[in-house]
């Protein structure tokens, strides 16, 4: 077994050096999602090239004393934009999950006006990015904390937020159709996941869940498969 991974792992080392297409995914860390097998399964001579940030947030781009630094670790990565087919970007559920709610406490404002923090800070971004290559830009994924879920070190943390997981899906949707308006006025490309990630109860799959109990990202495998099967029309 550990013999075939690492075969495994000599394979995709070489079809990444002979790749005749490369993409630079930004995000945060469910943009990991790329790096999974199956995408190189699916694009074996397709190279993209992840810069996930862990924690990372369009809330705080604008902070200069944020602690991920996403903001200047992206444009580290915009500077070698010429290696580039298209620029990816998936990111955002930090921010409808947790970081809108928790500023809606800490400064005594509405949802409403964090969001659109949220929404500006992500389209400014955008923009910027545009100006070096051609955009593709993925909806954030759905809150998987349920209510009653106390364990694992990210639902501890949002703890800290009485929004249920009704309410930040709720947000999560409307963030993505904000991005998604804004994405078709400046003609990028908009893949929005969330019609196909909802449940009868208007949450997400249990099918994208991971088995993790403690993993708040979507199930890898699922994942993969989910966004294989809507990305080909934009690759």
């Amino acid at each position: 077994m550990i013999f075939k991974q690492k075969i495994i792992r000599i394979l995709i080392k070489i079809f990444d050096i002979f790749s005749y297409e490369k993409y630079l995914v930004l995000g945060d860390s469910h943009a990991r999602v790329f790096r999974a097998p199956l995408f190189k399964y699916y694009y074996p001579l397709t190279l993209f090239d992840v810069c996930n940030v862990e924690g990372a947030t369009v809330s705080g781009l604008e902070n200069p004393n944020s602690k991920t630094n996403t903001l200047n670790l992206f444009r580290e990565k915009l500077k070698y934009k010429e290696k580039y087919k298209k620029i990816i970007f998936l990111i955002g559920e930090v921010d409808t999950g947790f970081v809108i709610w928790y500023r809606v406490t800490k400064h005594k404002s509405s949802v409403e006006k964090m969001l659109q923090t949220a929404v500006d800070n992500y389209t400014k971004l955008l923009k910027e990015a545009s100006l070096f290559n051609h955009l593709l830009i993925i909806s954030a994924p759905l809150p998987t904390i349920t209510d009653d879920n106390d364990w694992g070190e990210v639902a501890n943390l949002r703890q800290e937020i009485n929004a249920t997981q009704l309410e930040r899906t709720e947000l999560t949707i409307q963030f993505n159709k904000e991005i998604e308006l804004y994405c078709n006025s400046e003609g990028f490309d908009y893949l929005n996941l969330d019609k196909f990630s909802l449940n009868e109860n208007k949450l997400v799959k249990k099918t994208l869940l991971s088995t993790n109990k403690g993993d708040h990202h979507y199930d890898v495998n699922s994942y993969s498969k989910l966004i294989l099967d809507k990305i080909k029309n934009y690759l």
